[in-house]
């Protein structure tokens, strides 16, 4: 898959949703319906192809320094007829497009996880379940959480779920997402999650979906899911355990012989078993353990089959889950999830799923470079900063963006894979205050 092909997946996405915008507007039937400069497959590209500049410049350099470019208040009009899901959907059929053109195996690697984005806003604009008070800042700020799944392999996002700060529930959308995320013909979906996914519910709801889990759960000398367990005298093992949930402390419930018996409380979710009804849920599931570098032992507990998925595997498996940590760090500083360009919740998930898009562009342009090997130290990768830039330019309407080689251009800019580097990860979390439109870079 090419450049041009990437580039036609795009507006193929964009037309889609366009050619049909009435599930997408503030007022179906008139907004975004008149010939304007600003029409509504040129705000959508503008969006995923805008950087963080002030929005003027951004303005200039989309309309290629036109001294009659839209102004930033055009642009805001425009911007309100046009809802966040618009951005979402062309999210999806670029995601699917991409996905469906890919070679593929028999499992595809997808990290679960979620991180807060923290924007500049007032009251008058966005609604308390944004608003942040205690911690770190004495005025307070804003923040909506994003939940996504990441393939590890090809290194994109497959789908994500925006919830404000306050209605944070990375169970409920981790469930949700599992339950509408596309399966590719003969192949099975490995979720993969930290300890704040482990969870009898999010393991069931993979099941019932035909699909694979491998989370990490608390060690067995806890009071977590795997404590109260009886498991081979060794520090590291590899075990099958059978559990019946029940919602009811009636003893008529019969648990099958070797079977575990735990009961879930009214607070806790399972979607399979209503509280109180005398029904119950078996599962069965591995619970593997594993020394760690640093002598420590890690758990984890998965439904892959043993045969494929022996101990040592799982061990690398779930250490490529860091992947999806890295991806969130690009994703804030590098493609922009830090600077955004408006006080207003809806616009800030505008440039979410536009930045999301920006993403998954750009690393399906890397996936397709070809990098000749040589007889050097290191191996070599696409430098992902530069890249960045380099896709954005190319999605601008100008005649400079229509003759740039973007193969040629992302072959030239490398950098050296230094694996033996390793860092140890920060103790404490790192908060950073929204970056007011004041100090933005000119």
């Amino acid at each position: 898959m090419s450049y041009p092909t990437i580039h036609s997946l795009f507006h193929d996405a964009v037309d889609h949703v366009c050619s049909d915008l009435s599930q997408h507007v503030a007022r179906p039937g008139k907004d975004l319906t008149r010939d304007r400069k600003i029409s509504a497959p040129k705000l959508i590209t503008f969006l995923v192809s805008m950087g963080s500049s002030s929005t003027r410049n951004e303005l200039l350099d989309f309309w290629d320094m036109d001294p009659a470019a839209p102004s930033g208040s055009a642009l805001v009009q425009q911007r309100a007829k046009l809802r966040p899901s618009a951005l979402e959907s062309v999210f999806r059929h670029f995601s699917s497009s991409i996905s469906s053109m890919e070679e593929k195996g028999r499992y595809r690697f997808l990290a679960a996880d979620g991180s807060s984005f923290t924007f500049f806003s007032k009251p008058e604009f966005s609604r308390p379940e944004y608003l942040v008070r205690e911690g770190h800042s004495a005025k307070g700020f804003y923040s909506i959480h994003l939940n996504a799944f990441y393939d590890l392999e090809k290194r994109v996002y497959t789908d994500a779920i925006l919830q404000p700060v306050h209605d944070k529930d990375e169970f409920r959308a981790f469930c949700s997402i599992v339950g509408r995320h596309a399966v590719l013909p003969g192949v099975r979906n490995v979720y993969i999650g930290d300890r704040g996914y482990c969870s009898y519910n999010n393991m069931a709801h993979v099941i019932e979906n035909g699909q694979c889990f491998l989370f990490r759960t608390k060690d067995i000398h806890s009071k977590g899911l795997v404590g109260g367990f009886a498991f081979p005298d060794t520090d590291s093992f590899d075990t099958t355990v059978t559990v019946t949930l029940v919602r009811s402390h009636s003893r008529k419930i019969q648990v099958g012989e070797g079977c575990y018996r735990r009961f879930v409380d009214k607070k806790t979710s399972f979607d399979f078993v209503e509280y109180g009804s005398p029904s119950a849920y078996t599962l069965s599931f591995r619970v593997a353990r594993f020394s760690l570098a640093d002598d420590s032992y890690e758990c984890v507990v998965t439904n892959l089959p043993r045969d494929e998925f022996p101990l040592e595997r799982l061990k690398e498996l779930y250490g490529a889950r860091w992947g999806v940590e890295s991806s969130f760090r690009k994703l804030k500083y590098t493609v922009g999830l830090s600077n955004f360009h408006s006080k207003k919740p809806e616009f800030i998930q505008q440039e979410m799923w536009a930045r999301l898009i920006t993403y998954n562009i750009t690393e399906a342009l890397i996936n397709r470079v070809v990098i000749e090997k040589r007889g050097t130290k290191h191996e070599y990768r696409v430098n992902f900063t530069t890249a960045v830039h380099i896709c954005r330019v190319s999605l601008r309407p100008t005649t400079r963006g229509n003759r740039i080689d973007v193969m040629a251009l992302l072959r030239k800019e490398l950098i050296p894979i230094r694996k033996e580097r390793k860092y140890a990860r920060l103790k404490t979390a790192h908060f950073r205050k929204p970056r007011y439109f004041i100090y933005r870079a000119a």
